[in-house]
This record gives structure tokens, sequence and C-alpha cells, in this order.
């Protein structure tokens, strides 16, 4: 499975080329996100049947899936992630190839869904801080 991440912002997209992929801030990290509000060990990615999950691995600022925080989420084409203040679109296979096809710009994002007052589409796994506040379990 092919999966790439798009930065909102412009820039080169990351491929997704390992099974588990670290994103932070930090110098071991498989993906460096050089900004102040992303933890040094933010989250992963892990390609898995199929699926794309993404789980949080404690950050200060937390992981966004269209707009909602959460511990842990499978990963839909077209989701938005934000990773703290970093913001990245997601694009699998077929996506991919389009978008070459049709040597295109990377998407802008102007806003999250969820920035809004439209309703957030529930995620299928639906592991998410309560009233924005970490889960103490």
């Amino acid at each position: 499975m092919r999966a790439r991440l798009v930065p909102a912002m412009g820039g080169t997209p990351v491929e997704i080329v390992k099974d588990m992929t670290l994103l932070g801030r930090g110098d071991d990290c498989d993906v460096r996100v050089e900004h102040k509000s992303v933890s040094k060990l933010h989250c992963i990615l892990v390609k898995t049947d199929g699926l794309l999950i993404l789980r949080d691995l404690g950050s200060t600022n937390g992981t966004r899936v269209n707009g909602q925080r959460v511990r842990r989420a499978a990963l839909l084409p077209n989701d938005n992630i934000a990773v703290a203040n970093v913001r990245y679109a997601v694009r699998f296979g077929a996506d991919i190839d389009a978008d070459l096809e049709m040597n295109s710009m990377p998407v802008i994002l102007d806003s999250m869904p969820g920035d809004e007052d439209e309703p957030l589409r529930r995620n299928s796994l639906p592991d998410v801080y309560p009233d924005g506040e970490p889960n103490k379990n």
C-alpha cells in the first residue's frame, strides 16, 4: 500500500515507505518535523493489512485527525491530520497516482474540518480525549 502525507502549507510530500514510521522533532525520527510545537517523539504511523494507523505517543500538543484530538486512529483517504500545529492531508495509492498524472500542486488547507461549525466525521477508532483532556486510563 502506498501512502503519502501532503503538507497543507506546501512543500515536499512525505512518502510513508516503512511499516512503522516515527514522526517528531528528534534526530532519530523517520520523518523529522522541524517545528517547536512538535514533540521529539510525537506520533507513529503503522501500515498493516491495507490500513494506515496513527498513534500519538503522549505528545505535549497532541495529534488531531479531521480536527478531533486522538490517541489513535485509522486513517482514511483524504483525512487531514495535525501533528501539533503542522498539518497534512493523507493520500493513498490511486490518489497518489492521480496527483502525479495531473502534476498537481499539494492541497493547501485554509482550515481543518472542525475549525468551523460543521459536524465532525467520527473516526473508525474513536479513542478521543473527552473535552480536550488526555484520558488517564
